[in-house]
């Protein structure tokens, strides 16, 4: 409880949803599949695991997960309970991963920069010989 309450104070743990939860539905390649598919429109059980080499409880639980992390919501349409894409638990981590971008984009033009001078440094160096 200790650690909970310092990384609030520090502003580690935020108050929007547990991203561990949806970090850990998306490090899924499968789940990761299903939510690509859901893009495109609701499906269920039976549609979703179609493309798939594993049984419809299987994949069920995939979308237990999916639901659990606030990724998907499932309905009930007559026989069917087709799966939806939710948005603001994605949304929330594509937040998080934002304030990382900066970072990123710095990095990634320091290494520009530095490669910049390797390839001049070799072309002096080809120059002199």
């Amino acid at each position: 409880m200790y650690y909970h309450k310092v990384m609030e104070q520090i502003g580690y743990m935020s108050t929007t949803p547990d991203l561990d939860v949806v970090f850990s539905a998306l490090a899924n390649p499968t789940r990761r599949a299903i939510l690509a598919r859901l893009a495109k429109g609701n499906a269920s059980v039976n549609e979703l695991a179609a493309p798939f080499e594993m049984s419809q409880p299987a994949v069920s639980k995939h979308l237990k997960v999916l639901e659990r992390a606030g990724l998907i919501e499932r309905g009930v349409d007559e026989q069917r309970r087709p799966a939806t894409l939710k948005a603001d638990n994605m949304a929330a981590a594509m937040d998080w991963l934002e304030q990382f971008k900066v970072f990123w984009g710095n990095s990634f033009d320091q290494l520009d920069e530095v490669l910049a001078d390797m390839k001049r440094a070799q072309a002096q160096e080809k120059k002199d010989v």
